[in-house]
């Protein structure tokens, strides 16, 4: 499955840059295939290993604020891997038929 969250402190000001920065580090720390953009982190493997990324993710982000935010959005296919690569390869190679 990929999963694609992103988690944000509530109640500590605007600057939530170091704490996501936690978050981001236990998701990377996971070994598992990964991504961070500007808006989500984006997370490959099987579910019980994924979830207990994100769980660990917002325990990071609730050491620091007292509320937090998890937005998560799952493509669960069984038996697939590498789709976070296979996925943008497929949409390339369409746009370069163009």
């Amino acid at each position: 499955m990929i999963i694609a969250f992103s988690v944000t402190p509530l109640g500590e000001g605007v600057d939530v840059g170091r704490a996501v920065a936690e978050a981001v580090r236990i998701v990377r720390a996971s070994g598992l295939p990964n991504r961070t953009d500007a808006m989500f982190t984006t997370i490959e493997g099987e579910w019980d290993e994924v979830m207990a990324v994100v769980k660990s993710a917002t325990d990071a982000i609730l050491a620091t604020a007292p509320r937090c935010s998890l937005v998560l959005k799952a493509d669960i296919r069984p038996g697939v891997t590498d789709a976070m690569t296979s996925k943008v390869e497929t949409v390339e190679r369409y746009l370069a038929e163009s």
